[in-house]
């Protein structure tokens, strides 16, 4: 595959892609071609997750990276300009649902709107939300120099205002606030060849999902891919689920 009329090797990085969406995700863009920045908080679990894939014989590095940490995430730039020197696309996957945790109404769906703990939202803005823009502000300089970038946040439906509904405030205005940094992000890279969308990979049965979920990870990683992998004259600045615009 080759991106932007470029011969070199196009590259990835996916937050999170040490299990679930994130690991499938990566699978799926490697298949591509591209090379693949595996990140994840844990290093054991990072290792774990870059053998499955190198036993597959795909072209995967590893970088332990916590998004919520602004020093980790420019460790990650700094790798990149070493070992790269260029990124192609980012996919802010990863996210905490941190709701339920200790919560008297987490059979009920989560934690009320009127037991929410600053700290519970707090947190869950530190990855949903602070870890994308700071990513957004280390990785979009470099796709401004090459004119091209695509950037998918991950998102979800409990992020729609058009949706909306009670329970799992944090989880619930964290994503809202990411579809609004989609937006700004999309308005302030026109020009660049950079296009910026959120998807939503609907309900995957990931450790967030459940068992129950309607779909395999498989089906929720290819939404993500589609919008990772969009052509110059795709959409930026909207919000999707399995390639098909959803209201925000």
């Amino acid at each position: 595959m080759m991106l932007n009329g470029k011969n070199t090797k196009p590259v990835a990085v996916v937050t999170g892609a040490n299990r679930g969406l994130g690991l499938e995700t990566a699978r799926q863009l490697a298949k591509l071609g591209i090379r693949v920045i595996v990140t994840s908080r844990s290093p054991s679990r990072g290792e774990a997750a870059l053998e499955k894939l190198r036993a597959e014989e795909l072209d995967v590095v590893l970088h332990v990276l916590d998004v919520t940490s602004e020093s980790s995430v420019a460790e990650l730039g700094a790798f990149i300009h070493s070992r790269c020197g260029r990124v192609d696309i980012l996919v802010n996957n990863a996210g905490v649902f941190l709701d339920s945790h200790g919560s008297e109404d987490a059979d009920a769906g989560g934690a009320s709107v009127f037991t929410a703990s600053l700290e519970t939202l707090t947190a869950s803005l530190k990855t949903n939300l602070y870890g994308p823009l700071l990513l957004a502000q280390e990785l979009v300089p470099l796709m401004k120099q090459q004119h091209y970038g695509r950037i998918v946040n991950v998102s979800s439906g409990m992020g729609q205002l058009s949706e909306m509904e009670g329970k799992s405030p944090a989880y619930r205005i964290s994503k809202t606030a990411l579809n609004a940094l989609t937006r700004i992000l999309a308005a302030e890279t026109r020009g660049y060849n950079i296009l910026v969308n959120s998807v939503c990979p609907g309900w995957v049965r990931t450790d967030i999902g459940g068992p129950h979920a309607e779909k395999t990870v498989e089906q929720g990683a290819s939404g993500i891919v589609w919008a990772a992998t969009l052509p110059d004259d795709g959409p930026t600045g909207g919000f999707f689920r399995d390639g098909q615009p959803i209201p925000w």
